[in-house]
């Protein structure tokens, strides 16, 4: 029982600390600003507090340019990215022209970095070096890589501003004739400029640069330039001043002063679960609102530029591009002209098959055209607008809005941003359509013609979930928690994929962003869940599917679930190298039942009740007390006897048997409820560590976080005492460090998502908001400026790996919780 001391405690440190964000939550809503969210190809986003501060980019970080420029009575302002540098190669990096270079994979004796050093024994090799045979010329797969490269400079004094081009992965280091200029640790996904403030340490005739570069993890690469920025000859563009932006589950609104004009720019992907069709649809609004701020009249128009990097694996391939109507739109369109569809997979990707669309209603008047990326703006603020490109690299897809006299009535116009990626999958050597042309029948052009006919409709229908979800978040869990839930519902949703497989069924597919690139990985699949437990149930079961079928095709022949079917977007079998039999497993069977839940009915539990019941009868003989194996949190290495592990498998066969009572499968249901129930005292008994439960039931002086227990909550399993829960919450308020629980004792790193699950089963609505809040601190406060990282250090916020991640969709754990003891009800 807890005493009075301890709820001032709790209550103290969330009113001292809320109090202390407040001004910082208005200066930052996300640590990234979702922009175009429809799958983990399309998907664009802001990674800075204000829109026009820094270029747009792909989840991976890539560079995917949207820049947006107005034109107020002859001012320009730049309320969106940024204006496409112009670059003059001084030393080519591989995209260019062929160079070679100097290399060893042993360590260097002497000042190997120096011009003067005379590496005689060092092997020669073309560029670019690294391990992907596809796509280097130069094969490097040791640990550490020094590598030189010698060239000539002539007028120096004709350099505005020198910067490094280079691409790399992983740790390296820099140096320009014997000067480091250039430190990192982590890889990039394409060509970084890097500025050289003092350009004078490149001089005219003999120079050397020379690289040490070292893996850490994953793919090694190296490829490298320097090249000259002129000045920009676009014309003097002023900065719109951004005074609000504003984050729900649909969109993202940001409100500008340009000059005499205000400017609302929304961005809105209509991700409505409960209408596939729309949901599927691969179209996003970008919606300008335009009003006098002074009475007065004002000439306004707005350019929106969109670069073909949007539909490339990477900025050196070549792009086609077309500009055509139909009766209702004006249409930009643009694509490799490779189109290798379907012929890479991985985990830092960007699609490069397909194409990519810009639509404008035609009663906008609308005037498109495409010129290189770096002439957009200049082409603007001229007023030339022809298209000067048609085949190239990084070209721009403009497109100008006319608004005409504007006054203090509000005017509105907006545009369409379209992909059609023909492919999306591969399913066990199917290749599948999107879901919204499984037919084969429908066109790009079809469906930005309903998005556009539908507009005022579907932002209605957007307006009413962003409501409705941000009121219910609300009473879950207050101001905080439900920030948390509007930053999370199209990052969750952008990293699946809907397709229709053969058999028919719906397969709602996810990638492991930033962590292995797999599809379909279950234990992905399992913390994203409460999302769509509570808005629409079929698309968990579309997460399910494919593993079922994976089991029951006989493909995968284990008595356990599989990880995973495989790397996004091949989905053609498990390509992880480890089983995880318990973790899977578990996770399988305790969604089964939570759908069953949601449902109202076992049904779909009933379709595959023959490998439900081989995986719990594993669960049985195996959980209770688990071997050395792999699980989700072995991020510190494996562990046996694994007490949160056990927990899992526990609830899963109680879950068993909750679905057999609902199917009438009496007798079954009696015999898996009694192993469940009997095994709970022999954990407790393992666990126990006297003020907490342990890690591992062979060390009671470690700790976890034992998330798996919201499920006993959730579903109402009635397994574990209240004593459990009272326990392990009030220890790990003694744990918490600035921006949350450590996962376990071994490390300071946490997951954020098992804290939201671990804070549904707090005893009390204080203690729920005091486990929180060191998250929702942690996505206004950290460093790491990427879209929501689930894996970070508890300290410091730094992002140990992980982004735009699916198991964000977890956080609406305490929700789902809410609305199923409602359902009871």
């Amino acid at each position: 029982m807890r005493t009075e001391i301890n709820k001032i405690k709790i209550l103290g440190f969330i009113g001292c600390l809320f109090a202390g964000m407040l001004l910082k939550a208005q200066d930052r809503k996300a640590p990234s600003y979702p922009l175009i969210t429809h799958n983990t190809y399309f998907s664009i986003w802001s990674n800075t507090d204000k829109l026009n501060e820094s270029p747009t980019t792909h989840w991976t970080g890539a560079e995917q340019s949207l820049l947006g420029l107005i034109n107020v009575d002859g001012n320009v302002f730049r309320f969106m990215g940024m204006e496409s540098p112009n670059y003059i190669t001084i030393l080519p990096a591989s995209d260019e022209g062929a160079y070679q270079v100097q290399y060893t994979e042993t360590k260097p004796q002497g000042n190997w970095n120096s011009p003067e050093y005379a590496a005689s024994d060092w092997k020669t090799g073309s560029a670019p070096i690294g391990d992907d045979i596809k796509n280097v010329k130069t094969i490097w797969r040791s640990n550490e890589i020094w590598v030189r490269r010698s060239f000539r400079v002539s007028n120096m004094a004709a350099i505005n501003k020198l910067f490094l081009k280079i691409n790399h992965d992983d740790n390296i280091q820099v140096f320009l004739n014997g000067k480091k200029v250039y430190v990192k640790e982590g890889w990039t996904s394409d060509f970084q400029y890097i500025v050289l403030n003092d350009k004078n340490v490149l001089k005219d005739g003999d120079n050397t640069i020379a690289i040490h570069l070292m893996n850490t993890a994953g793919g090694r690469h190296l490829d490298f330039g320097l090249v000259d920025r002129q000045k920009d000859k676009a014309g003097k563009v002023q900065v719109a001043r951004q005074k609000n932006v504003d984050v729900n589950a649909t969109q993202t609104i940001y409100d500008f002063s340009c000059g005499k004009i205000d400017l609302k720019l929304t961005f809105t992907s209509p991700l409505l679960m409960n209408d596939l069709q729309l949901f599927a649809r691969p179209v996003s609004y970008i919606t300008c609102r335009v009003k006098a701020n002074d009475g007065k009249t004002h000439q306004v128009k707005v350019s929106l530029s969109a670069s073909s990097n949007i539909a490339v694996y990477n900025p050196t391939q070549e792009v086609t591009t077309q500009k055509y109507a139909t009766s209702k739109l004006s249409i930009l369109k643009t694509g490799t002209i490779e189109q290798p569809v379907l012929q890479k997979a991985g985990d830092d990707m960007r699609i490069d098959w397909g194409y990519f669309y810009v639509a404008a209603p035609k009663t906008s008047n609308a005037i498109q055209f495409v010129t290189p990326g770096k002439d957009a703006a200049s082409a603007f603020i001229k007023g030339n607008y022809q298209s000067t490109a048609k085949q190239g690299k990084m070209l721009a897809l403009n497109t100008i809005i006319p608004f005409g006299a504007v006054g203090k009535a509000p005017a509105e116009k907006f545009l369409e941003l379209g992909y059609d990626e023909i492919y999306s999958v591969q399913y066990f050597n199917n290749n599948l359509r999107p879901w919204w042309n499984a037919s084969a029948k429908a066109t790009i052009e079809g469906e930005l013609t309903d998005a556009a006919l539908q507009y005022k409709n579907v932002m209605g229908k957007c307006d009413d979930l962003n409501k409705s979800i941000y009121a219910d978040a609300l009473k879950s869990g207050g101001v905080e928690y439900a920030h948390l839930c509007m930053l999370s519902y199209r990052q969750s949703i952008a990293a699946h994929t809907l397709v229709k497989s053969p058999q028919g069924d719906l397969l709602w597919l996810s990638k492991e962003n930033n962590s292995g690139g797999f599809i379909n990985t279950v234990d992905v699949t399992y913390p994203s869940a409460p999302l769509y437990l509570i808005y629409n149930p079929v698309l968990l079961q579309g997460m399910l599917n494919g593993i079922f079928y994976f089991s029951e095709s006989g493909k995968y022949p284990h008595p356990w679930a599989a990880h995973d079917l495989g790397t996004y977007p091949l989905a053609n079998g498990q390509t992880y190298g480890e089983p995880m039999p318990i973790e899977e497993s578990g996770n399988m069977i305790i969604l089964t039942a939570a759908i069953a839940k949601a449902q109202g009915n076992a049904n779909y539990a009933k379709l595959h009740w023959k490998t439900l019941s081989t995986w719990v009868d594993y669960l049985a003989k195996e959980g209770l007390d688990p071997k050395m194996q792999l699980c989700t949190d072995d991020f510190a290495g494996h562990l046996a006897r694994n007490a949160n592990l056990s927990v899992k498998a526990i609830v899963s066969i109680a879950c068993y048997a909750q679905m057999a009572e609902t199917l009438g499968y009496t007798e079954i249901a009696g015999k898996y409820r009694a192993i469940a129930v009997n095994m709970v005292p022999k954990w407790m008994e393992m666990a126990d560590g006297g003020d907490h439960y342990a890690l591992t039931f062979d060390d009671k002086s470690t700790w976890s976080q034992k998330y798996n227990l919201v499920w006993d909550k959730v579903l109402n399993l009635n397994l574990f005492p209240q004593k459990v829960y009272d326990t392990e919450v009030k220890y790990y308020l003694t744990k918490q460090n600035k921006y949350g629980i450590p996962l376990d004792s071994r490390k300071s790193y946490t997951k954020n998502d098992w804290i939201l699950w671990t804070a549904t089963f707090a005893p009390t609505q204080n203690e729920f908001q005091a486990l929180i809040h060191p998250v929702y601190k942690h996505a206004i406060e950290t460093q790491s400026r990427v879209p929501l990282n689930d894996f970070y250090d508890s300290n410091t916020g730094i992002r140990d790996n992980f982004k735009a991640r699916s198991v964000v969709g977890g956080f609406y754990m305490k929700m789902l919780a809410d609305k199923l003891k409602m359902t009871k009800k």
